[in-house]
């Protein structure tokens, strides 16, 4: 077994100090050493991106923020601004709570991480790469944009009737994904709105201001006493302006408009009926319509169901709910699965369209890692839900914050024991970061909950076996266990309630020329499909480099294509050649040896010749897994312009042999465009 007794030795290892004595420190705000930071510039090494360039083109489009000359990062500045926003915030924690704060070890620290996060041995989230250090933390203290999910329950709706779906809709706007559940329905009737008592609400061009006019609005249909609004929708950017801060542009207030009237409609059909879980999960799927609407462009949503609920279970069958089939594709809905239930229905409906995803709440309420011995411990027994991925357990209002290890990056297990150091301690500091939502404050600050994950671990599995992967997983562990009892005392706050997880990843993934998660890759060679506007600078360069551009089928105006050839590597199985019970097993692996949280899986299997089995694999994974989902798998070609699509060897040498790299435009680096983040779990997974 792996142990961290000689973590101190593999620390010394390199020196991250070197120039500290031409350094002058700052005395308020902390800075990394900028000659240290001047040595991994273009100009002196390489950065190291995945996928044949597809890495480098998801940086740019992405993460890449537009300095205060106009000019947009590279990554080694990209690098310096998370690694100072990190160090600036634990400073700041420690100075506003009179702990002891030494230079020299944050100096030293800094540059450790610098590395670790430059040289791709873990990654913050994509809501880190793109907010830590930026405006939005050091001015603003947006510290909410800082974490990837959250969960809300809409169990208490008797109390704070337009709650849930307020911070929902304020989480979804700052990019954080949200779960919610169906527990409200039948608490509260639906109500008459009293237009007798009118009041105009002219809403301020601001987040805040929508979804203060959202709150208004459910609030004098679910309310008792509460007056009726009128929208003055005047003082909202017209369609076209920059949002500064948050990069893209304003889609006007039409989005908006569109949302108070959705509700209406939705709201008007049930007065004096008890609000029921159509209208709940209608509301919730009118929101995240609005969100992506109004330049987010994906939304992220999962709704939580009973599993003898028909009225939920029906909820995607649109000839049914008709109305439904504009917005129903928001969210995908899962059910919470129970211990021996029978699960034919489930997987029937799973063989049509993937849905529903399983939650076992049993599971997640009163197990950590599942170990195979009866180690139940009931931390997690306020648990409700999870995020949109599933690989966080949450309790209502809860955030989560998950950084990403790459253990196939690590020539040994000493070098990622450091890394994982480094990764603990991003996602910790995360954690001190106050919101701007009491509910959230309160558990957040009990729970401390973060989620380091492991991505790339077919790659490690293929070549070093599952038995190496094992000891790094176990000996990770303890080493993390470890890591959260020094830190948190030196912050002086609470141990973390869990630490580890595995996200079902993605572009973050590709910058680091990763598999995602526990995921095996589609095919040995494919075809990545990239979208961006038809103006982004980076097409030039895109194009003069030989890569294919063409305009998106389904906005040929504004979007476009780019066809990038990738190659997974000829020794690593494909989904085709991982049966699904293998592919579960693994997810049962990764739940024993790893993740205290959750395991975030999508079973690709062949509706064919392995969906009758699906209810049978079910029955065996309820006792080793805490959520789980299923996909069809596709054939390649099933629709234009696929996120992947499967092509041979030859057809990857040919397309590969037309790009010329070492071409740049000259004002590649003036792009003078603001990244728009991926947004909620950085996870085409997860997206709808």
């Amino acid at each position: 077994m792996y142990t961290i007794k000689n973590l101190s030795k593999c620390l010394m290892k390199r020196s991250y100090v070197s120039v500290l004595p031409k350094f002058r420190f700052s005395t308020q705000n902390f800075l990394i050493d900028p000659q240290f930071v001047k040595e991994y510039s273009p100009e002196k090494r390489k950065a190291p991106f995945g996928f044949n360039g597809l890495g480098e083109l998801v940086y740019n489009r992405t993460y890449s923020r537009i300095k205060e000359n106009g000019e947009n990062e590279k990554w080694h500045e990209t690098v310096e601004r998370v690694v100072n926003g990190v160090h600036q915030m634990q400073k700041q924690w420690i100075k506003d709570h009179h702990l002891h704060w030494s230079e020299v070890k944050a100096q030293k620290s800094a540059q450790h991480m610098y590395d670790k996060i430059f040289n791709m041995k873990f990654l913050p989230p994509g809501r880190g790469l793109w907010a830590m250090g930026s405006s939005l933390t050091k001015d603003r203290k947006l510290f909410a944009a800082l974490n990837n999910c959250a969960f809300v329950s809409t169990d208490t709706i008797e109390n704070d009737p337009a709650g849930p779906f307020q911070f929902l809709m304020d989480a979804s706007m700052l990019g954080v994904g949200v779960g919610f559940d169906m527990k409200g329905a039948g608490k509260i009737k639906v109500l008459k709105p009293n237009k007798t008592n009118e009041k105009v609400y002219v809403i301020p061009d601001t987040r805040e201001g929508w979804v203060e006019s959202v709150r208004y609005l459910i609030e004098s249909y679910l309310k008792p006493k509460s007056p009726w609004y009128e929208f003055d929708y005047s003082q909202v950017r017209k369609a076209g302006e920059p949002i500064r801060g948050f990069g893209g542009v304003s889609s006007g207030p039409e989005p908006l408009k569109v949302l108070h009237e959705s509700i209406q409609q939705c709201l008007e059909k049930s007065i004096d009926k008890p609000i029921s879980v159509t209208n709940i999960v209608d509301v919730m799927n009118l929101i995240g319509r609005c969100v992506v609407a109004g330049n987010v462009r994906r939304t992220a949503e999962i709704a939580f169901g009973e599993h003898n609920s028909e009225e939920f279970i029906n909820l995607k069958n649109y000839k049914l709910n008709p109305h439904r089939a504009a917005f129903g594709w928001t969210s995908n809905n899962s059910i919470f699965a129970e211990i021996g239930m029978d699960y034919s229905r489930a997987a029937d409906l799973i063989q049509l369209n993937g849905e529903p995803g399983f939650a076992w709440l049993n599971n997640m309420r009163r197990y950590s890692r599942m170990d195979g011995s009866l180690s139940i411990d009931d931390k997690d027994l306020r648990v409700s839900g999870g995020n949109p991925c599933l690989e966080q357990s949450l309790e209502s209002y809860e955030l989560c914050c998950l950084v990403e290890t790459f253990p196939f990056n690590h020539a040994s297990f000493d070098e990622y024991l450091s890394t994982l150091k480094m990764a603990y301690k991003y996602a910790k500091t995360v954690t001190l970061g106050h919101t701007h939502w009491p509910q959230t404050n309160e558990v957040m600050r009990r729970n401390r909950r973060i989620g380091c994950s492991v991505s790339g671990v077919a790659q490690f599995i293929e070549t070093r076996g599952i038995e190496e992967l094992r000891k790094w997983l176990e000996g990770g562990y303890a080493a993390i266990k470890e890591y959260d009892q020094i830190y948190s005392e030196w912050f002086g706050v609470m141990n973390s309630r869990k630490m580890t997880s595995v996200k079902p990843s993605g572009t973050v993934s590709l910058l680091a020329g990763a598999t995602p998660g526990v995921h095996f890759p589609e095919s040995h060679f494919y075809i990545r499909r990239v979208r961006l506007g038809a103006n982004s600078p980076w097409l030039l360069q895109l194009k003069n480099q030989g890569y294919p551009v063409e305009p998106a089928a389904d906005a040929p105006n504004d979007t476009m294509v780019v066809e990038i050839p990738v190659s997974a590597g000829k020794d690593i199985r494909t989904t085709k050649e991982v049966s699904m019970w293998e592919q579960l097993r693994l997810a049962e692996f990764m739940q024993r040896h790893w993740a205290d949280n959750q395991v975030s899986c999508t079973i690709t299997f062949d509706p064919k010749t392995e969906g009758h089995q699906i209810k049978h694999a079910l029955n065996y994974s309820q006792y080793h897994l805490k959520g789980i989902s299923f996909l069809p798998r596709l054939e390649t070609g099933a629709y234009k312009q696929m996120p992947y699509e499967e092509i041979t060897e030859t057809e990857y040498n040919i397309r590969n042999s037309k790009i010329k790299r070492d071409i740049q435009t000259k004002n590649s680096v003036k792009a003078h465009e603001e990244a728009t983040p991926e947004r909620f779990c950085d996870s085409t997974s997860c997206s709808v």
